[in-house]
């Protein structure tokens, strides 16, 4: 019996729900609405919803079922753009802002897909099974039931319990000295740079950043129209001589604790003299302090913010390297002066953070259990750390030299006998032997990338793998060596 096409506004629901298939937002499987929820969304009665449903399912798109959803048949994916379609979206680039030009032009790396059995020494993940669940759902069901009767939009500033536990929290682990009124709680580091680039950088500024470096904080200082300005890193960190030749900045980005990539510690005469370099020149400095909680074989050392006298500090921390990177909860502390312009560029970028997660790391922070779990997880990434090491030293010893596992969640690895010019050889020889590493180069900017006299480097984040992981892909890597 044939199908009677669809007219009205059943054709209307019939042209979109093809258009989504064919243009792949409904993939194949996906299950659609029932007949009846789609009829009291629409204002149709079921029998011109059904009558939709059995024409698509004629024509080969939907798979249907008594009883069942209709889904998205396998084989009905989405069809090539036109090629009109294709100018349109040229055209629409084309009418970008200054801005989005900047950010398009942007080569932000993109993740690839890792092989069946490989072993990922990325930096940036955590293992799940670090994450304190218990105690985080235990507050978070207390959170739940103190739910307040007003749901509202909260201070973009962050939740006023998370920020007196923060305030806290810094005096004790960081001696950092700060009144609530400077901290903004943020999702996550990289909001924090972004914040900072459109409040401190107009088009045009020269910024500081160390080179090699956080590739991440580069591109939101070039996307805001900054002109970037290497300074070169030691085994002290910044090189804080080369500062003298930079007479005028907006602000300098460094990561004095844990510097990424190489994981030197900024000495404290450098501290000094990068301070004093900013009271001078009116800079501003953007202290990441990412890596703060692991520190293995160094002390802890004051922070550029507990020694500036001048206000030039920005201090940023997060909690991506402790909890989990999907939390997306960061802190800033913000000179007293710049604190409400900071808060309202918050209050317009997205109001606040989530709320909920807010006062449950509060309840962690005022109980102890978050500083208990930092102790936990230092003791699992030392362990990490020293099985990383000792099986370099069994399986590639004399070949790669360690740099900067002092601390933090990665190491540099230097292979002393092939050139910088040969590391993406490096980094496809040991894909190929189902172990992922990562190349240093791609931390250099651009025009130091290739330039640099130096071997090739491997970037090894180990935060993510157990021991056995550890010793199976560094073995691989071997492999991949003596092949080369």
């Amino acid at each position: 019996m044939p199908v009677s096409r669809p007219r009205g506004r059943g054709q209307a629901l019939y042209e979109e729900v093809k258009a989504r298939i064919l243009d792949g937002t409904y993939a194949a499987g996906t299950a659609l609405a029932s007949t009846r929820a789609s009829a009291a969304e629409r204002g149709l009665s079921r029998t011109t919803v059904t009558a939709v449903h059995e024409q698509l399912a004629a024509e080969g798109f939907l798979e249907t079922r008594p009883g069942a959803a209709s889904r998205v048949a396998f084989g009905a994916g989405p069809a090539l753009v036109p090629n009109a379609a294709r100018r349109i979206g040229k055209a629409a680039a084309s009418r970008l802002s200054a801005f989005g030009q900047r950010v398009a032009a942007l080569e932000l790396a993109q993740p690839q897909p890792a092989p069946a059995g490989a072993i990922d020494f990325l930096y940036g993940p955590l293992a799940g099974a670090d994450f304190p669940t218990l105690a985080w759902m235990k507050a978070s069901r207390q959170v739940e039931r103190e739910r307040p009767a007003r749901l509202a939009y909260a201070d973009p500033r962050g939740d006023p319990g998370l920020r007196r536990a923060l305030q806290a929290y810094l005096a004790r682990a960081r001696g950092i000295s700060c009144s609530v009124e400077q901290l903004l709680v943020v999702n996550g580091s990289q909001q924090a740079l972004d914040l900072c680039a459109r409040l401190l950088v107009d088009p045009g500024d020269k910024v500081v950043v160390e080179d090699p470096g956080y590739r991440m904080a580069h591109h939101v200082f070039t996307a805001q129209g900054a002109r970037l300005h290497g300074i070169a890193v030691d085994r002290h960190g910044l090189r804080t001589d080369d500062l003298a030749r930079v007479r005028q900045a907006a602000l300098a980005y460094v990561t004095p604790t844990h510097q990424f990539p190489l994981g030197a510690f900024l000495a404290m005469p450098r501290r000094q003299a990068l301070l004093q370099w900013a009271a001078k020149t009116g800079a501003w400095i953007l202290e990441d302090d990412y890596d703060s909680e692991y520190r293995y074989a160094v002390r802890p050392e004051a922070s550029l913010q507990s020694l500036d006298d001048a206000g030039s500090v920005i201090y940023i921390g997060t909690f991506s390297k402790t909890l989990s990177p999907e939390l997306r909860l960061g802190y800033m502390v913000v000179p007293q002066r710049v604190a409400e312009a900071f808060a309202s560029a918050k209050r317009l970028a997205d109001r606040h953070s989530s709320s909920h997660a807010q006062r449950t790391l509060a309840l962690l922070l005022e109980e102890g259990t978050y500083e208990r779990h930092v102790r936990r997880v230092r003791r699992a990434q030392d362990a990490r750390r020293t099985a990383l090491l000792q099986a370099i030293d069994r399986h590639l010893a004399g070949q790669l030299t360690v740099e900067g596992a002092a601390s933090g969640l990665h190491l540099v690895a230097w292979a002393d006998q092939l050139p910088a010019s040969r590391e993406a050889e490096l980094v496809a020889a040991a894909r190929r032997e189902r172990v992922l590493v990562y190349p240093l180069g791609a931390l250099y900017l651009p025009q130091r990338a290739t330039a640099a006299k130096r071997p090739a480097g491997l970037v090894l984040g180990y935060a993510l793998l157990d021991p056995g992981e550890i010793e199976l892909g560094i073995k691989r890597l071997a492999v991949a060596m003596r092949k080369l």
